[in-house]
């Protein structure tokens, strides 16, 4: 890899990515790298900056925070073909994240991606639209929003919890309705997020496929679907009389979704390209070490192994 621009985003308002940000920035420059640097946050969003003011293909992008930095970062950078090194840096679970332990020789990191010694995982992603009427207009009303985790429609009111009505369709065919807090429309990836909280299913991260998991629905019937990765998923509110579904990406708000509009939701043309730098890289050993899987509680020994 060469490593001529690089972005390196760092988690706002943390000291400790902030100081990791300097250092690397520091190491890359004096490699006669050109780097683009800034804090990612709720209010902090530098990658429109970056997109638009370099003059040459960005190499690379690392970026130092939680996953909710990451996940920001996939939604800018994967149209772009970016890759990511993500690293747990003032974060807390870091499920997509390479472990700080493993950054500690940042040297060490920069000679091998020179070298070409890692390996890049490719992340499916979800991308949703809003359109008027039915599904036969396909002009949409809204921006295209993409989701590494999960696009999520729900009602948000600053004062009360309201219970949504929500129809889906899947390629043209309605499929249900559910009254409840709403749906999670979710990646492989995304699903030990919120999907894994609303009782939704555990996906391997290799896969291409789409989860719908209802949250909360009032009705015990109303169970998880996973579809295939060529379905389109269409959601339309219904009695919403105080106006206050919306559209959600990786649970940052999107748009407002209207009386008379759906949201489609179908995998993106995109992909989020993650760097791996373990080589030991287990998907079962993330989800034993996230997860905190004990197991029984009484640990038996398997003398079929020996």
């Amino acid at each position: 890899m060469e490593l001529k621009q690089v972005i390196i985003a760092y988690k706002a308002r943390d000291a400790q990515s902030k100081r990791w940000a300097e250092i690397c920035a520091k190491q890359l420059e004096n490699r006669q790298c050109h780097v683009l640097m800034g804090p990612s946050g709720p209010k902090d969003n530098p990658y429109p900056v970056f997109l638009a003011s370099s003059t040459q293909p960005i190499d690379l992008a690392l970026v130092l925070g939680g996953d909710g930095t990451a996940l920001t970062g996939a939604r800018h950078l994967a149209p772009a073909g970016i890759p990511i090194l993500a690293v747990n840096v003032g974060g807390h679970l870091g499920f997509l994240t390479e472990s700080v332990e493993e950054f500690q020789d940042t040297e060490g990191v920069w000679d091998r991606l020179f070298e070409d010694r890692y390996a890049i995982q490719r992340r499916m992603m979800l991308q949703a639209a809003v359109f008027e009427g039915h599904g036969s207009n396909l002009e949409p009303v809204t921006e295209r929003y993409l989701a590494l985790n999960e696009m999520c429609v729900k009602p948000a009111s600053a004062d009360r919890m309201i219970t949504s009505i929500l129809e889906m369709e899947i390629d043209g065919e309605v499929v249900d309705q559910y009254v409840g807090d709403g749906l999670i429309i979710s990646t492989p990836t995304g699903s030990t997020g919120y999907t894994v909280s609303a009782n939704g299913p555990i996906m391997h991260d290799g896969m291409e496929a789409i989860t719908i998991t209802p949250i909360c629905a009032m009705s015990l019937s109303s169970r998880p679907l996973i579809l295939p990765p060529g379905s389109v998923v269409s959601i339309w509110p219904l009695g919403d009389y105080e106006l206050s579904t919306k559209l959600w990406t990786d649970g940052v708000l999107g748009t407002s979704i209207w009386p008379g509009h759906r949201v489609d939701v179908r995998i993106a043309d995109c992909r989020a390209k993650f760097i791996i730098l373990r080589d030991n890289y287990s998907y079962y050993q993330t989800l034993r070490e996230k997860l905190l899987w004990a197991g029984t509680r009484v640990h038996y020994s398997n003398n079929q192994r020996n």
